[in-house]
């Protein structure tokens, strides 16, 4: 008989950690992943100091659960967030937004990620970047190494999805740390900046801005990178795409009308930039009243599909209007770090994309 998420999760709650509480309630267990009679997780230490404190832990955790009946494999990972960013301003020579670097030949792939993702929308204010933060979330969860880019220069969102504000280091002054949350690598141009600080800048600085966002972040060693686009078609959408070797696009919609109208210019943007499309995801696509359960489709319904279908792209999936999933993104709590209809929904999302090996 296969062991249960809920099973091992109750074992690790009670291993006990120096200091008082344990591995979840302290929220140090990360992409927890329980397939048959294996187990995976990833246990995030606050900092290198602690996660050499706490091997005692991961060896206990390991031995608790290899006596759990069901189990026949156990594996653990120990991260730690790196170095506290510092308060202070950038160090000496890091500077963000100067312009690109001149750029010869095709597309370059980026050294360490396996699969480079963009969600676009070609509008604002349809949920892309909630569908971005869960989906990285969920992909964690399900044991992929993930990094999640925001690159909407103008109005970076991400920071505040992702539950994270500090300022990034930089050692040298040129490589940038990125920073850790929910088990996922994050950065954004909102890191750098006081969150009601505006960008004031030409289509050369956002250039080079994104260029240094992707190859001057130490990454490590990604499965995949999703990359929260603005809303449009315009520099960074084309420089990403001239510039990096795309997996391919992931295309979010409301399902009325006047948002399929800019949806099809991104996808028409994606063709002519020879950027395969993944899918398309129908965000908003019904609401479920939390008191009486009677079913509303604001926006209308099955619009995105039916543009799929037409297509001829896969229809990846569709993803309520829910309550929830909004306070979770202004608490920086992804809705996809907990349990519920909402986390299952993007967790199906996150296996179909890594079934159909685009993640």
């Amino acid at each position: 008989m296969a062991v249960t998420r809920e099973e091992v999760q109750a074992v690790l709650a009670r291993v006990a950690l120096p200091g008082g509480g344990d591995l979840l309630s302290r929220d140090l267990i990360r992409a927890l992943r329980v397939d048959g009679d294996s187990v995976a997780f990833v246990i995030e230490a606050p900092s290198p100091a602690e996660a050499q404190a706490l091997a005692p832990v991961q060896a206990a955790a390991e031995a608790a659960l290899r006596a759990l009946p069901g189990v026949g494999s156990v594996q653990v990972v120990m991260t730690a967030h790196g170095p506290a960013a510092p308060k202070a301003p950038p160090p000496q020579g890091l500077k963000i937004g100067g312009h690109a670097a001149p750029h010869q030949g095709g597309p370059k792939r980026v050294s360490g990620i396996d699969r480079i993702v963009a969600i676009g929308s070609g509008k604002g204010g349809v949920g892309k970047s909630t569908v971005s933060s869960n989906l990285a979330v969920a992909l964690a969860r399900q044991g992929r190494r993930v990094g999640l880019l925001d690159a909407d220069i103008y109005g970076p969102s991400q920071p505040r999805m992702m539950g994270v504000n500090k300022r990034p280091a930089s050692p040298d002054g040129k490589t940038i740390i990125p920073l850790q949350a929910h088990g996922v690598t994050v950065m954004s141009i909102g890191f750098m900046l006081k969150e009601d600080e505006a960008v004031i800048w030409r289509g050369p600085m956002l250039m080079g801005a994104l260029q240094q966002l992707i190859e001057q972040v130490a990454w490590g060693d990604l499965d995949i990178l999703l990359i929260d686009l603005p809303p449009g078609t315009g520099d960074i959408q084309l420089t990403l795409s001239q510039r990096f070797a795309l997996t391919g696009a992931v295309v979010v919609s409301t399902p009325q009308d006047v948002a399929m109208l800019d949806a099809r210019k991104a996808l028409d943007m994606f063709g002519k930039l020879k950027v395969p499309v993944l899918g398309l995801i129908e965000n908003m696509s019904t609401y479920v009243c939390p008191n009486c359960g009677h079913e509303a489709h604001l926006f209308g319904h099955g619009g995105v599909a039916a543009e799929a279908a037409k297509l001829g792209v896969p229809f990846l999936g569709e993803l309520p209007l829910d309550l929830d999933t909004r306070l979770a993104g202004d608490a920086g709590r992804p809705i996809a770090t907990g349990q519920g209809p909402m986390a299952e929904a993007y967790a199906r999302l996150a296996r179909r994309l890594i079934d159909g090996g685009m993640a």
